[in-house]
């Protein structure tokens, strides 16, 4: 994929996390509780969790856009595959 490929598939990623987190009231509604994130993360650990998964889309997005993605990937897992 070229540069304008990953940038126009970065600000995609970008553009669908931010519902998650402006509009996470419509996800509760919708999708309702999530019980594990309920117990982990005590009271309102949905709205939470909807929240990070927003913020955690918007950031790889980010990365993928700017050309990090794959440099910090590397760096974080690199030595568990032996990349040099």
């Amino acid at each position: 994929m070229g540069t304008i490929g990953k940038v126009i598939v970065g600000v995609l990623s970008m553009a669908l996390a931010a519902p998650f987190v402006i509009k996470t009231q419509w996800f509760m509604e919708n999708f309702g509780v999530v019980a594990w994130a309920e117990e982990k993360l005590g009271s309102g650990g949905s709205w939470l969790f909807y929240k990070l998964i927003g913020i955690g889309i918007f950031v790889i997005g980010m990365l993928w856009a700017t050309g990090l993605l794959g440099s910090i990937a590397v760096g974080l897992l690199g030595r568990f595959f032996g990349a040099a």
